[in-house]
């Protein structure tokens, strides 16, 4: 029977263009070496200790572990995911081939499995909560055979059965994996608002953060939704411009370059866009000094000032604060 994997194509997704022309998937820890040379997770967490000496014993050994089970666990067959965040989908593909450790085709991630790529996506807003639970969690390569069913089930255009409580086919869960899935779980809770939620939203964090905030009605705003100013009448320095785009499209250099010349000239300028930005876009922005925000950062922001936000703010993505031991 295939099993079901999530493998994460980088800290941000920069390895997602070389896996589709390759058809591929491809891992880091280059210094252990090939993988097929250790005759047991063991000797490879003991070579892991020698190298990456300076890191904390459970890091060492979850990411030896994570090498181990990408080189000896995955089979031909086996399905795997991956995640696209700009367009917030899932790529599925079949392995094809065994573990090789391959260093010409990437020098950072050189251990490879061959890979086919279903042309079919999977939007995160049609997968259960289960599920997305489980795909958020932070390591780079982890099981999700309880999902595997639902995969199939929305690959071929059915409606799925929640699935409620699944079983933990993987020991290796840990406090870290929690914490990535309250933070896919607060950007998932940020996406499902309306464009109008959206600029409340941002709005409030900068008064959380001490402006004071004028946000445009509906309509046409001149390339402007949002300005912020530290004093009452909005004539201190400095003056924040803000555009808020809530879509999955990419934002566009033209529309930094829209922001940039609104009124008022001058004013430090904020990229707000959920669907994240277009190479080009993000060119202009550090050309001009531009922040742009993308959903990640936008739910960072919330987590970090969710305590100082409005009421009527905090009421469009209620959330509370929980403590987990690390120890």
């Amino acid at each position: 029977m295939a099993k079901w994997w999530m493998v994460r194509a980088g800290d941000n997704n920069e390895l997602l263009p070389i896996w589709q022309s390759k058809d591929i998937i491809s891992i880091g820890w280059q210094a252990l070496g090939d993988a097929r040379k250790y005759s047991s997770r063991e000797a490879l967490i003991q070579r892991a200790n020698q190298i990456y000496s300076e890191e904390k014993p459970g890091t060492r050994i979850q990411w030896a572990s994570q090498v181990w089970k990408f080189s000896n666990e995955i089979t031909i067959n086996d399905r795997i995911i991956t995640y696209e965040k700009d367009s917030r989908e899932y790529l599925i593909g079949t392995a094809t081939g065994e573990y090789e450790y391959n260093p010409s085709v990437h020098a950072y991630y050189p251990n490879i499995i061959q890979v086919k790529w279903d042309k079919k996506r999977l939007s995160r807003d049609i997968l259960s909560q289960g599920a997305k639970n489980s795909l958020g969690a932070i390591s780079t390569v982890f099981r999700v055979d309880d999902w595997g069913s639902e995969f199939e089930t929305l690959l071929e255009g059915k409606v799925v059965n929640v699935k409620s409580d699944p079983d933990d086919n993987d020991p290796e869960f840990n406090n870290e994996d929690f914490v990535q899935q309250a933070k896919s779980m607060v950007e998932d809770a940020i996406d499902r608002l309306d464009p109008w939620q959206m600029q409340d939203l941002v709005a409030g964090i900068l008064q959380a953060m001490g402006y004071q905030v004028r946000v445009s009605p509906k309509g046409p705003d001149g390339g402007v939704d949002i300005l912020a100013h530290k004093d009452a009448f909005g004539f201190e320095q400095p003056i924040i411009k803000v555009q808020v785009k809530h879509r999955n499209d990419k934002s566009s250099a033209p529309e930094i370059q829209q922001l940039l010349g609104a009124n008022p000239m001058g004013g430090s300028c904020i990229f707000v866009a959920t669907g994240g930005f277009k190479t080009t876009a993000v060119k202009v922005a550090q050309q001009n000094d531009v922040k742009l925000l993308d959903l990640t950062g936008l739910a960072d922001l919330v987590t970090n000032w969710y305590e100082s936000l409005p009421s009527e703010t905090k009421a469009l993505i209620p959330m509370k604060k929980i403590y987990i031991p690390f120890r």
